[in-house]
């Protein structure tokens, strides 16, 4: 091969190799979570209360955000967001867990990929420590993409995740709201409850959306469900196209609020359908579900979204949301109302 030939070849191989290094260099990486929507009002919270959402939410999108800028997968940065969250006792999942109507803790929980569209799902469960670990197990270590119950807590233990006493959910902020409710439905009914704007019984879930530099989405959902819930009622947050939904062809989704109506609605999924069909930015989507086609029903709540080039949005017909996302140092956000 002649030398001229040869340095041609060299030369491009090294601007293709160069050009390929920096696509991935600039690769968009982001993360998007919540910790629920509701009647959050700056009345209801003291600057003291306020500061420890602030805190809570950046640590678990900056801890999330570090993995992804560091070459992480978006499904270990959703887990580990929510895992955060969970740990917590300021948010309705895992540790701060709402009580049933018995008394007791039930926990549901879910997570979906957007390139092949894997899912896993969990509910009804009482003694797992952090519910998104073992949906992910359901979805990577199952042939099945919903288990229930003592079911889901035998393969748990199959799967060596930590499991704790029911009592480990305890919190007395949340027994306090059991007691209320429980007060409530000696009087009235749980519709008449639904519509009473100031106590939210029904709300309360955390969940993230994240992008990877492989440009793969991913979202997830934990909840402890609604506040007095009976007779093993489940909401939308471990329904797969309710709660959570992926596909790296359109975006991610993770709702909170009033889990029946998100359930009829298909939310999560019909919000990432109108992105892929219709065309509509996130944004638009979300805010023709959650503010128009809910809102008109009196179904209240909120989605974080997430698009195929790392886009985020917002949307909620509640009063708040606690939300935070982050693209890079210049593009992020911690908001509350």
């Amino acid at each position: 091969m002649p030398n001229t030939m040869r340095h041609a070849l060299l030369s491009l191989v090294c601007i293709l190799g160069f050009t390929a290094n920096s696509t991935a260099a600039e690769s968009t990486v982001a993360i998007v979570i919540h910790g629920g929507a509701g009647n959050i009002k700056a009345a209801n919270l003291s600057p003291e209360q306020e500061s420890k959402y602030q805190a809570k939410l950046q640590e678990a999108r900056d801890r999330a955000y570090e993995l992804l800028a560091n070459g992480g997968k978006s499904i270990d940065a959703v887990v580990l967001a929510i895992t955060i969250l969970e740990d917590s006792p300021l948010f309705n999942a895992g540790k701060g867990a709402v009580y049933n109507f018995e008394g007791e803790h039930d926990l549901d929980a879910s997570i979906m990929e957007g390139k092949q569209q894997q899912a896993g799902a969990i509910a009804g469960v009482q003694t797992i420590k952090n519910p998104i670990k073992l949906a992910r197990a359901v979805m990577e270590k199952s042939e099945h993409v919903f288990l229930s119950g003592r079911g889901a807590e035998a393969f748990a233990q199959q799967e060596n995740l930590e499991q704790v006493d029911n009592s480990y959910f305890n919190t007395q902020r949340r027994f306090q709201s059991l007691q209320k409710a429980k007060q409530a439905l000696l009087k009235t009914s749980w519709n008449d409850m639904d519509r009473n704007t100031d106590i939210d019984y029904k709300m309360g879930t955390v969940g993230a959306v994240a992008l990877d530099q492989h440009g793969d989405i991913v979202a997830g959902t934990s909840t402890g469900g609604r506040t007095a819930k009976r007779f093993g009622r489940i909401g939308d947050s471990p329904v797969i196209g309710a709660g959570t939904w992926a596909d790296n062809q359109s975006c991610g989704v993770s709702a909170t609020g009033h889990g029946e109506f998100f359930i009829r609605f298909n939310v999560a999924a019909d919000i990432c359908a109108r992105v892929k069909y219709q065309g509509l930015s996130i944004q638009e989507a979300a805010d023709k579900v959650i503010k128009e086609e809910l809102a008109g029903i009196k179904g209240s709540g909120g989605v974080i979204v997430m698009d195929r080039q790392g886009n985020v949005a917002y949307s909620y017909n509640s009063k708040g949301m606690y939300r935070a996302y982050k693209r890079n140092d210049k593009d992020q956000h911690v908001g509350i109302y």
